[in-house]
């Protein structure tokens, strides 16, 4: 059996930290699909499109990495893809307290998945897309935010 995980998000946009939690998760899994989640009732910034594309050309037809949009629950995305595992990273203490939540429910939601957590270095800490995001609404650079690859 293939160790499938897979990685939730917005995305909106990509950033280094985003790339770091997959550049570190992938030695551990068979596949990763990284998963764009759909939220009708939350409007987004850039199109599902545009944030595909940028997780497309910054992994480059990696062969271990999908890039996916779903809507729904994320244990039901994970059994449509044969996933066991849910990735995710963790900046601080606040993002542990409400993933941990998440992490429990999705288990009893279904037993057969494990999240795993991977912690963001230090240095890249404080990144996060809704910041990202403002930096650019009020055109500022962010080039050193996002990986190399997507121009924004």
């Amino acid at each position: 059996m293939s160790k499938i995980a897979i990685f939730p998000g917005s995305f909106s946009p990509f950033t280094i930290g985003h790339q770091t939690i997959v550049d570190r998760a992938l030695p551990l899994f068979d596949k990763l699909v990284i998963s764009i989640g759909i939220n009708t009732e939350k409007p987004q910034y850039f199109s599902i499109e545009e944030r595909m594309q940028w997780i497309k050309d910054v992994y480059n037809n990696n062969p271990k990495i999908d890039i996916k949009q779903y809507k729904g629950l994320t244990v039901d995305f994970c059994k449509k893809e044969n996933a066991n595992y849910i990735l995710r990273g963790l900046r601080d203490s606040h993002d542990f307290k409400f993933e941990k939540n998440i992490a429990h429910i999705n288990k009893e939601l279904n037993p057969n998945i494990e999240t795993i957590f991977i912690i963001t270095p230090p240095e890249i800490s404080h990144i996060s897309s809704s910041i990202i995001r403002d930096i650019i609404k009020n055109g500022g650079d962010v080039s050193k935010f996002i990986p190399k690859e997507i121009n924004l």
